[in-house]
């Protein structure tokens, strides 16, 4: 039995076989691109981060696959009822990095709201000068005001309790929770997208990326933010129209922006707000933050990762078993 990984993070440590346990071995490549069509061939599962466009392109050439692993939340480019009929299960790892996007998600608040990004740059370039406060759109005070979370999830979850303990109200926008969700956690619910972004202070996305939520952060939601208020995204990137961001942060409402993850990644440095963020044009001051889709990261995080995704797909190789699935309706074996 073996476990095919297209694209490993660190080579021989043994996390992996350790994770896979006795019988499995693990056949690891440093990327999807090098996989050869014997590896595709002999997998009986496969654990994939970045390559899910490289499993489908394989998928004539698996002949025991029984399971794909996106090492990840999402599962974006996997085909799930393609995968499904041939008996292939698509699984993922929902729960290795919840706190860490989480914290990400109020670090990126906090940053902008308390002026660090702006302040820290203006140091460096003079200490002496500049030794004063700014008036920034994005500086306010947390306490008493209100933290929306798009998409009421396990981090999602996690972030409104931080934001509780930073002394701000909690609403949420989630059509998928059920009814009574909000008597649970004690967090207001809003029935609408368009009440939570125009009553919010603050915002945070932490939904999943599918055909129902992408650019669903558009010009109309944005329009309606307080000119005041701060959008931050951990969670997919095409799920922020960026055009739409770029218009919005130019017209003065948002008053800013925190981006972990973009449309397109790494970054498309000819979009009109990239260049603008690149450039530290004046108007876009401490307003922006951007970070390389890191929010997942940690060392303990990564290595949460790395194990479950192998354990999940040993899981299913050994006695047939899912967890995590998302394919479940299409899965005939």
């Amino acid at each position: 039995m073996r476990i095919l990984i297209t694209d490993r993070h660190i080579t021989n440590d043994g996390l992996e076989e350790k994770a896979a346990g006795p019988g499995i071995e693990i056949e690891a490549f440093d990327n999807p691109e090098d996989v050869t069509d014997d590896a595709w061939a002999r997998a009986d599962g496969i654990v994939t981060y970045r390559g899910t466009k490289a499993v489908m392109a394989a998928l004539p050439k698996l002949q025991r696959a029984r399971i794909v692993v996106r090492g990840g939340v999402g599962f974006d480019g996997l085909d799930l009822k393609t995968l499904g009929e041939r008996g292939i299960a698509v699984c993922t790892v929902p729960d290795y990095g919840t706190t860490e996007v989480a914290d990400h998600a109020i670090s990126m608040l906090l940053a902008l709201r308390r002026g660090l990004n702006h302040y820290e740059k203006r140091m460096r370039q003079d200490p002496n000068g500049l030794w004063r406060y700014v008036e920034s759109p994005c500086i306010d005070r947390l306490r008493g005001r209100t933290f929306g979370v798009f998409g009421m999830g396990r981090i999602g979850l996690a972030a409104a309790r931080r934001a509780a303990a930073f002394d701000m109200t909690v609403m949420f926008y989630d059509p998928l929770q059920p009814d009574g969700y909000e008597l649970a956690t004690g967090y207001k619910r809003v029935a609408s997208a368009e009440e939570l972004f125009e009553t919010a202070d603050n915002i945070s996305i932490h939904s999943p990326l599918n055909d129902g939520t992408r650019a669903a952060i558009n010009a109309n939601l944005l329009g309606r933010m307080k000119a005041t208020a701060v959008l931050v995204n951990t969670a997919r990137g095409p799920i922020v129209d960026l055009d739409a961001l770029y218009d919005a942060l130019k017209a003065g409402r948002p008053a800013g922006a925190g981006l972990d993850v973009l449309p397109q990644e790494p970054a498309d440095t000819n979009h009109p707000l990239i260049k603008a963020y690149m450039a530290d044009e004046d108007w876009l001051a401490g307003r922006l933050m951007i970070s390389p889709h890191a929010a997942f990261y940690s060392p303990p995080g990564l290595q949460d990762l790395r194990f479950k995704a192998v354990a999940t797909a040993a899981q299913r190789i050994r006695d047939g078993s899912v967890r995590n699935c998302q394919n479940l309706a299409f899965l005939t074996d």
